[in-house]
């Protein structure tokens, strides 16, 4: 790879990086092809993305961002083999790691970054899998609002039944009086 392809690869990595609210880095080496072919796979089903980057080039990528990243924490996991996964979804990484990993060894998280936290190791992955995403948090939230409107929906209606009800004894009571 020449020095303007490297140069290149660091500018858009480091746009990537820029922009993703959610990425994570993981090491899935000693997985046979067919193994990597099936996580590739999975993960493009779900929408996230998965890059095999040499550790300088990623650390180059890192140091551009900026500083309210808080990204230095990151630069400790770079040793090894490293795969970068994009995503959309902040646990949708973490649910396909583990579900994964039930048949295989790998990969093992390094790290993760969601909004603007840094969750490092891989003993971190069932605490990701377990975060709810925004869409979930927000339809949460709506159900919580529509909790009490549906109280009192529910209590007018039923009042409303036994209102006629009373309204209906009271007009045979007259009836018959």
């Amino acid at each position: 790879m020449t020095r303007a392809e490297k140069t290149q690869l660091i500018d858009d990595l480091s746009n990537k990086l820029k922009e993703a609210e959610y990425f994570y880095i993981t090491d899935s080496s000693n997985l046979t092809v067919e193994q990597v072919n099936s996580l590739r796979r999975e993960f493009f089903e779900k929408g996230i993305e998965m890059q095999v980057v040499k550790n300088t080039l990623i650390r180059k990528a890192l140091e551009k961002l900026p500083e309210e990243k808080n990204v230095e924490e990151l630069y400790e996991v770079l040793k090894g083999p490293t795969s970068v996964l994009f995503t959309e979804v902040g646990n949708a990484p973490a649910k396909v790691i583990k579900e994964f990993r039930k048949k295989h060894k790998k990969p093992v998280l390094k790290a993760a970054y969601i909004d603007a936290s840094v969750y490092m190791g891989d003993e971190q992955l069932d605490t990701l899998a377990d975060l709810k995403s925004k869409e979930d948090l927000i339809g949460d939230v709506i159900m919580l609002l529509q909790s009490p409107a549906k109280n009192v929906l529910s209590a007018l209606q039923s009042g409303s039944q036994t209102l006629a009800g009373l309204l209906k004894a009271l007009e045979e009571r007259e009836e018959k009086n």
